[in-house]
């Protein structure tokens, strides 16, 4: 086996790097290439403070992306207070005697074991222990940093989806059910499908009116979705996803949405009447329709 290992959150650019390499390693030596991952997320185990972390991939989404991309195995490994406590040379030991390593692929920031400092320490361990080894790249971002899944994170977080894709390599997506909502839309001419997301610890993007892509009994459209405690119609609201499906008006409670974004629109405000509101909604249409042609 050819081995690289990591949480790879996202399969962002940097960890694309990664991988490409591994598939290609593995096909010079004419072995399997192996992502080994762990879930849940480390800091989620070992930081009080970080047991809220969203994450900007479920398990099943990056298992699929790492497939997609050519891995030949994906095994996740449960992670505990016990495993975090494995050093440097006991885990590169198991992934050779348990998945028979003969290769490792180690990125710029990749640590194993409790006791590695960098990824120059890491390197040097494996070597001791007889495995070869690929160093990879830094892959930086157009503005000049490196890219990292707390990036993407904080991007998100701030709206700003589409610089988040350009580090991701693809759009932002989240997937739920459609749950009951109050159904004001519907009175003002614009229904919403609201989600509940199937991983709870999925990042939502900041609050916020969005243009997305929606996929849903199995077609692809379009629509705009607003995130946040919708201040118009109340106080108090408990945050919701609630999509505006365009030229769409069918009954889907209970079935399966995917929400891909595109771009912001604007930041969530809170209007005088519903009227407002509902002039507001028109103007943010026209700005979706505007973007899409």
């Amino acid at each position: 086996m050819v081995v690289a290992t990591g949480f790879f959150d996202g399969v962002h650019t940097g960890h694309r790097l990664v991988i490409e390499q591994l598939v290609q390693a593995a096909a010079v030596r004419g072995d399997e290439s192996m992502v080994v991952t762990f879930w849940p997320h480390p800091r989620n185990v070992l930081q009080k403070e970080a047991r809220s972390l969203r994450l900007l991939t479920t398990l099943a989404e990056k298992k699929e992306i790492l497939h997609g991309l050519g891995v030949d195995k994906v095994e996740v490994l449960q992670f505990t207070k016990e495993f975090s406590t494995m050093t440097t040379e006991d885990y590169l030991r198991m992934l050779m005697s348990e998945y028979g390593a003969s290769t490792i692929l180690i990125g710029y920031d990749n640590r194993m074991g409790f006791d590695a400092k960098n990824a120059d320490e890491v390197a040097r361990t494996a070597e001791m222990l007889g495995l070869e080894v690929v160093r990879t790249d830094v892959v930086s971002s157009e503005k000049g940093y490196a890219v990292s899944s707390t990036k993407i994170r904080q991007c998100l977080e701030e709206g700003n989806v589409q610089d988040a894709a350009v580090m991701l390599g693809y759009d932002y997506h989240l997937e739920g059910v459609v749950v009951a909502g109050n159904r004001i839309g519907r009175t003002i001419g614009f229904p919403t499908a609201n989600i509940q997301l199937y991983e709870p610890l999925k990042l939502v993007p900041g609050n916020g009116v969005y243009f997305t892509k929606v996929h849903t009994l199995g077609r692809d459209l379009y629509g705009m979705c607003n995130i946040g405690y919708r201040p118009t119609v109340g106080n108090g609201n408990a945050r919701t996803i609630e999509t505006n499906i365009f030229g769409f008006d069918e009954d889907i409670y209970g079935l399966d949405l995917g929400l891909t974004f595109i771009a912001k629109i604007r930041d969530e405000e809170k209007f005088a009447s519903l009227e407002e509101l509902k002039e507001q909604l028109a103007k943010d249409r026209e700005a979706c329709l505007a973007i899409l042609g």
